[in-house]
This record gives C-alpha cells, structure tokens and sequence, in this order.
C-alpha cells in the first residue's frame, strides 16, 4: 500500500541559493503563498520533475515514433 504524506519521511538536505533567490522565497513564505521555505521548496522540486518526467516521455515517443 502507498505511504500517504504524513507517513513519509523526511531528510535533511542542504542547498546554497544566491541571497535574492533566498529574498523572494522569504517574500512568498511571508505573504502566505506558502507555509514556510521548506513546502516552497518541495513544491518547487516537485514541479520540475513533474515536467522532466513529461518532457521525458515526449522525448522517448518521439524516439519511437522516428524508428529510433
């Protein structure tokens, strides 16, 4: 049975952002688009895996669809 999210664990990663990115990040948890930096985060990874995943898919159909 899949894990739901509260069942998840977590792990601790550090990452070096440049000081504005930090800034706006700040500005989106202070204005409540996101409960803190780490669910900002999250959901930013997320994203772009999401599309990777896509973009990843597309790319192997168009393979087959060449004869590649």
């Amino acid at each position: 049975m899949p894990k739901t999210k509260s069942e998840e664990k977590m792990v601790l990663i550090s990452v070096h952002i440049p000081r504005q990115m930090l800034e706006e990040l700040d500005e989106l948890v202070r204005s409540g688009v996101f409960p803190s930096r780490s669910e900002a985060i999250r959901v930013a990874i997320r994203d772009l895996l999401l599309r990777e995943r896509a973009r990843g898919v597309e790319q192997s159909s168009g393979m087959l669809m060449s004869g590649r």
